[in-house]
C-alpha cells in the first residue's frame, strides 16, 4: 500500500519562508547556504534547500539546526513569526 506524504502545516510554511527571507537578507545564494550546511556537517544540496524553501520538502530538525547555524540565528528564529516593528522602533536602527 502506498503512503500519502504528510502535508506541510502552517509552521512548516512559515519556516520555509523565513529560511528564504533570512538567506536573502544575508546575501546568500541557495548554493552558498547549502555549502555552509555541508561544511557544518549536514550535507545538503542546493536542490534540497530550494525544495525546502518552496515547501516542497519537509525540513527535519537536523536540517533546521544546520540552516539556522549557517544563517547565524537560533533555530527558534526560523520557527516563530518575526516581531512587528513599529515606526518608533525603526528610528533606532
Amino acid at each position: 500500500m502506498a503512503t500519502r506524504p504528510v502535508e506541510i502545516g502552517p509552521v512548516g510554511l512559515h519556516t520555509a519562508r523565513a529560511i528564504e527571507r533570512l538567506r536573502l537578507v544575508r546575501g546568500l545564494t541557495q548554493h552558498q547556504l547549502a555549502a555552509r550546511c555541508t561544511t557544518l556537517g549536514r550535507p545538503m544540496s542546493n536542490t534540497a534547500l530550494s525544495r525546502t524553501e518552496r515547501a516542497h520538502r519537509r525540513c527535519d530538525i537536523d536540517d533546521l539546526v544546520a540552516i539556522a547555524t549557517a544563517l547565524g540565528v537560533p533555530p527558534m528564529a526560523l520557527l516563530l513569526p518575526l516581531p512587528s516593528v513599529s515606526s518608533d522602533d525603526r528610528r533606532g536602527c
